[in-house]
C-alpha cells in the first residue's frame, strides 16, 4: 500500500488585516485580505514569488504565521515524483520572470500544485481576488505600481508592499478630503 502524505494550504494576509478595514472605502466592498498561499507537503512549504519556486520550513517566512490553514486532503504522490514535477514547473510556467502579482502569482502556483497532488483546487475567493481588485478603479491604479515591486516572502519586500498600500490609501483619503473641502467653500 502506498504512503499517504497530508497536503495543507497555508493562507497569509499580506495586508495584516488592513485591507479588511479599508476595502469598503476603496472598493465599495469588504475584502478580508490580500492573500499569499503556500502548499505544505512532505514537511516543507512550497510557494512561488518573483524569485521563482521556493521551499522553506512551514511558516518560516517573513509573513509569520498563516491566518488560516486549510486541509487539502492527502496524496499518494511520492516526494521524488513531486520534486520532478516542481522542476518541470520551474523551467516553464513558474520561472522567476513569469511572476506577475495580479495574473500569475503564488496562488496560481498553489492551485496548480494542489491539483497535481490531490485533484482539488484552492478556494475560489483566493483565486478570483486579483480579478475583483482589478475591476475597480483603485485596483487598476495600484496595478501599475505593484507590477514593479518584486514579491519575495523571505525578504522585507512584503513590508514594502504593505507600506505602499497604506501610503496609497492615505493619498486617496487626502484627495477625497481635499475635494470635500473644495465643495464646502471658504471658511
Amino acid at each position: 500500500m502506498a504512503s499517504l502524505f497530508k497536503v495543507k494550504l497555508h493562507i497569509y494576509d499580506l495586508s495584516c488585516g488592513t485591507f479588511e478595514l479599508l476595502s469598503p472605502f476603496l472598493l465599495g466592498e469588504k475584502i478580508l485580505g490580500i492573500w499569499h498561499t503556500g502548499v505544505v507537503v512532505y514537511g516543507k512549504e512550497y510557494y512561488f514569488s518573483s524569485d521563482g519556486i521556493k521551499c522553506s520550513c512551514p511558516c518560516d517566512t517573513n509573513l509569520g504565521k498563516p491566518v488560516e490553514i486549510q486541509d487539502m486532503g492527502s496524496t499518494e504522490v511520492p516526494e521524488d515524483v513531486f520534486q520532478h514535477f516542481l522542476k518541470g514547473l520551474s523551467e516553464n510556467k513558474f520561472k522567476p520572470d513569469c511572476y506577475n502579482l495580479f495574473e500569475h502569482n503564488c496562488n496560481t502556483f498553489s492551485n496548480e500544485v494542489t491539483q497535481f497532488l490531490t485533484g482539488t483546487t484552492i478556494p475560489k475567493n483566493i483565486q478570483e481576488l486579483p480579478k475583483r481588485l482589478l475591476n475597480t478603479s483603485f485596483g487598476a491604479a495600484i496595478k501599475q505600481i505593484f507590477n514593479f515591486i518584486p514579491v519575495q516572502p523571505n525578504t522585507t519586500n512584503v513590508t514594502i508592499i504593505v507600506l505602499s498600500c497604506i501610503t496609497l490609501v492615505a493619498l486617496v483619503f487626502y484627495l477625497m478630503y481635499r475635494e470635500w473641502r473644495n465643495e464646502q467653500g471658504p471658511i
